[in-house]
């Protein structure tokens, strides 16, 4: 959620983002998104990621362009976050 406002997207600028997560936000993680095409955790920020939402996409990391990071967020902003709880069509 704090990668939103920054402008430039680069490995420094994600490694300023996560220093900023690390020094006194939550390391809680929304939304986790594997590329490469697997389909795993690999045993990477397992208890951060425990309500995650997961978007698998078959690309190497170095294709990954900002349209699809876009793509991500937009099917993200369309799921129902229950944090572990019944969603609200089931709880009635």
């Amino acid at each position: 959620c704090r990668f939103y406002k920054v402008t430039e997207l680069s490995p420094e600028s994600f490694s300023r983002v996560l220093a900023e997560v690390y020094r006194g936000g939550s390391t809680e993680v929304d939304l986790l998104i594997r590329t490469g095409g697997e389909q795993r955790l690999s045993d990477f920020l397992l208890w951060e990621c425990a309500f995650a939402e997961f978007v698998f996409v078959p690309k190497a990391w170095p294709d990954f362009t900002v349209a699809d990071l876009e793509a991500a967020l937009e099917e993200f902003a369309h799921r129902e976050r229950t944090r572990g709880a019944l969603p609200d069509a089931l709880a009635g």
